[in-house]
């Protein structure tokens, strides 16, 4: 880096900063051409992983169940077009151990049109004509002439059949729990497996992994899914509506910013006294109900969530976190009060701001495309690559056998000395892998796609940042506005962004990215060692996760603030970052406490809008309103649009005040370095608002007469 030139003054003196300085420097060079370089070969690297996946993979592998012999079940355009659903010759070996080692069931699986549904065993059903009609159609081809002890012995048909249904294509027995907790399949407690024994309809469990979860899980995800289907188009109303307050919001910020605020805080205040007194009503109410003093701890999870509910705990609960939620808010509010005046000073000239750069609310819309190709692209990548494997077939034995296991070929395996050794022995499907270098270096490229998303991800958004940043920061150190702003700030960032700083953004970026990527590995370190490790390595394991959490924060406020300057300066990466680094740091306290409380007026602002769009879905789902009684939908979970709504809504609210965030941000940092490079002088006059040159007892001076 060259020195930098010392500036003079109108009379000649040295001064530490340029006095002509207006705003984003737009005579700049490229930032750190190096990791822009770095960045661009990266990307044609993932281009070249991707098409490299698309030409191997296959996707069919994930939509489509597969038989024994590596065939599609339900493929359009082939034999099995018909034959959707995957059936188990013996659901009970599916219990071996060896399905955690190799995901695959050792039995026989093969293609069929249904599910059976009706208890059968060969040896009856080859003794009627209809029943063995029926039952061929979950048996292999070539049963002309053979016996059943031969059919058995060749493996052509199960030894019985359990009433069924499809489940992810896949055809589990029909188990259901009676009240008693009694295990039944079909109705029946008992069923004949083919050979002679009569056994329990509970050792069917664990062949289909603990059925009798998954069954409640898809009762509860059908009944979910009925509701959506009840109240999708309730659901957008209420996020149309979330969105038409947030954009209500910040046009009223534009003109009532400090009135705005303190309704805001008010309403909070007064949302969640009524959250209280409504839980409280609540908690009063049940003290006489059966049952409502059963602690959560004995009661346990439960699928049906609106028995939480007539819990007195529950209540108990809400009551207590809205109000240590109520008391925090006060406190706040009565010792920072006079930063909250700064705070409001600085959203009034955010919303002026806001209102010279008008684009900038739909930026995140921008963002949000450009995030969802990223997403898109990483995620068929990553179906392909998984995809991309060779079909291959092991040796399954249920008696010992030395080639248990190993790999053969289907084709020629009945003629093999393999069969000959093993006589009762199968070729069966086993999983998909391969032996070519493309296949041993899988995870390689895996783990790439996975790095290049994250990379890409934060490149996007700091691409955002920096664009928002230009563009408000264009804004601020404007002495005429709007005359000495760009024609269209947003454009002119993402120009100035694109072209002088792609280095800049990817550094930024990538530092971020490898840290991610760091607590990913510990999540699935962790996840793998689960259930092994002592406790000093989940203390360890514990104490990194945590530390790089911190230090993912601490990287994301400090690139944010770097973006910001690197927009201002037009500097590299580094230097932007130490120069916003020392700058927060020399004014510590205002960075501690004006700039936190500005977020948390606009947090409480995000709150605001949230709490009552989720007060009306609450209302209007739960039916509480005689008014909306007829309207609303009949549901299984009143909790499901309701939770929906309000996670939309707060995503809605994130989006337009994320906009808002940046430009307060963006505001503090111009605001300290105004403190900083001007005195109020003439020759270095303030160029923050008169509003802020008020709330700070600060003003310039007149310049003096000739």
């Amino acid at each position: 880096m060259p020195e930098e030139q010392p500036y003079y003054g109108k009379n000649g003196e040295p001064r530490k900063y340029d006095p002509t300085f207006k705003g984003p420097i737009y005579n700049r060079g490229c930032t750190d051409i190096v990791c822009c370089i770095l960045f661009i070969i990266c990307i044609l690297g993932y281009v070249a992983v991707g098409i490299l996946a698309w030409s191997q993979g296959d996707p069919r592998k994930v939509i489509y169940p597969t038989d024994s012999r590596g065939q599609f079940c339900g493929q359009a355009g082939t034999p099995l077009e018909t034959k959707p659903l995957l059936f188990y010759f013996n659901i009970m070996k599916c219990a071996s151990p060896m399905v955690l080692l190799e995901f695959q069931c050792p039995t026989t699986q093969m293609c069929v049109e249904k599910c059976p549904d009706k208890f059968m065993t060969l040896l009856k059903a080859y003794t009627n004509k209809e029943d063995f009609k029926y039952y061929k159609n979950f048996c292999k081809e070539g049963l002309e002439g053979l016996t059943v002890t031969q059919i058995l012995s060749s493996g052509l048909c199960p030894a019985m059949l359990t009433p069924s249904k499809p489940f992810t294509r896949r055809c589990f027995p029909a188990l259901d729990q009676k009240k008693g907790g009694e295990i039944t399949v079909g109705n029946n407690s008992k069923f004949d497996d083919g050979e002679g024994n009569i056994r329990d309809a509970k050792d069917l469990v664990a062949g289909v992994k603990n059925a009798t979860v998954v069954i409640e899980a898809r009762q509860v995800a059908m009944k979910i899914f009925e509701d959506y289907t009840q109240s999708w188009y309730w659901i957008l109303i209420g996020l149309v509506i979330a969105m038409l307050i947030s954009l209500l919001f910040i046009i009223l910020l534009r003109f009532l910013a400090g009135i705005m605020v303190w309704v805001m805080i008010v309403m909070v205040i007064l949302v969640i006294g009524y959250g209280i007194f409504h839980c409280s009503m609540e908690y009063v109410s049940l003290k006489s109900e059966a049952g409502s003093n059963v602690t959560l701890k004995d009661l346990g999870f439960q699928t049906d969530f609106s028995v939480y509910l007539h819990i007195r705990q529950t209540w108990l609960a809400f009551i207590i976190i809205l109000a240590i939620v109520e008391v925090v808010i006060i406190l706040l509010l009565i010792f920072l009060r006079n930063r909250i005046l700064i705070a409001i000073a600085l959203i009034k000239e955010a919303s002026r701001a806001i209102g010279y750069v008008m684009s900038a609310l739909f930026y995140p819309l921008f963002t949000f495309a450009l995030l969802s190709i990223v997403i898109a692209y990483w995620a068929v990548t990553a179906v392909f690559l998984s995809t991309s494997n060779q079909p291959i077939y092991k040796v399954f034995n249920e008696t010992a056998c030395d080639h248990s296991r190993k790999i053969c070929e289907p084709a020629n395996f009945s003629t093999s000395s393999m069969k000959a050794e093993c006589p009762d022995s199968k070729c069966l499907f086993a999983f998909y892998g391969g032996e070519t270098v493309y296949h041993k270096y899988l995870i390689g490229l895996q783990f790439y796609n996975v790095f290049l998303f994250f990379w890409c991800a934060n490149f996007v958004t700091a691409l955002g940042q920096m664009t928002l940043a230009g563009a408000f920061a264009s804004y601020y150190w404007a002495f005429v506005k709007p005359d000495d702003m760009p024609a269209f700030p947003i454009f002119s960032s993402l120009g100035r962004s694109l072209r002088y700083h792609t280095g800049s953004l990817a550094f930024g970026s990538l530092i971020l990215s490898i840290i991610q990527i760091i607590r990913v590995l510990l999540e699935y370190i962790d996840h793998k060692l689960q259930g092994t490790q002592n406790k000093c390595t989940k203390f360890l394991l514990c104490c990194l996760k945590c530390c790089f959490w911190c230090l993912e924060k601490f990287i994301k406020f400090i690139n944010r603030n770097a973006y910001i300057m690197v927009a201002i300066y037009g500097k590299n990466f580094c230097t932007s970052a130490k120069d916003a680094f020392f700058l927060l740091m020399r004014n510590m306290i205002r960075v501690a406490v004006l700039d936190k409380v500005t977020d948390f007026l606009l947090f409480l602002g995000k709150l605001l809008i949230v709490g009552l769009v989720g007060i009306f879905a609450f209302f209007f789902f739960s039916g509480r309103v005689k008014a909306f009684e007829n309207t609303a939908p009949n549901l299984h979970y009143y909790w499901v649009p309701i939770l929906t709504v309000v996670v939309g809504s707060y995503l809605i609210a994130h989006g337009f005040f994320s906009v808002y965030a940046m430009c307060v941000d963006t505001l503090f940092l111009c605001f300290l370095e105004d403190l900083e490079r001007n005195d109020g002088s003439a020759e270095r006059p303030y160029l923050m608002s008169d509003r802020l040159l008020k709330v700070l007892n600060k003003k310039n001076k007149p310049e003096p007469a000739e």
